[in-house]
């Protein structure tokens, strides 16, 4: 049994770059996220975040400080979550829930200013939208249409 709880959040740097080019998902979930590969390059406002077991990357998500939030929040110290994912072979450890778990002090680590996280997560996504309700975000009741479909806003405050 693998030792799940040295689970840490850190900005993306070359070191995890091999790792993360190699990360597969079953097409069901790439429907829903984006491979890391697809963020070698971000605009100013967007943080790549990589999620290490030790230091290992076993995970990956965006976070925005960009006009995009505007698109979920009218709160001008919202942050906006995307591309959540772990790697195939690591899923099933609880990794994205520990991960996600840290999120919160995380973000008020290295973004003092952020007192919002704000998401989209498409309707059909019950698997996230459960991961994510557990670690206390909340339905904003808003909804958008997103490439698949209908999703839901959901925020936690910090």
């Amino acid at each position: 049994m693998e030792k799940t709880d040295f689970i840490e959040l850190k900005h993306f740097s070359i070191e995890h770059k091999e790792l993360l080019s190699n990360f597969q998902l079953p097409e069901e979930q790439v429907q829903f996220t984006s491979l890391p590969i697809n963020y070698k390059k971000v605009i100013e406002g967007q943080h790549r975040i990589v999620i290490l077991h030790d230091t290992e990357p076993v995970g990956f998500f965006l976070l925005h400080a960009t006009e995009r939030v505007r698109e979920y929040s009218d709160n001008q110290k919202a942050m906006l979550l995307t591309s959540l994912s772990i790697n195939y072979s690591k899923q099933g450890k609880g990794y994205a829930k520990l991960a996600m778990n840290r999120l919160k002090k995380f973000v008020s680590d290295e973004f003092p200013d952020c007192n919002e996280i704000v998401l989209a997560v498409n309707h059909k996504n019950i698997a996230a939208q459960k991961l994510y309700y557990k670690v206390g975000f909340q339905d904003t009741s808003k909804r958008k249409i997103g490439p698949i479909g209908e999703q839901l806003i959901m925020n936690v405050l910090l």
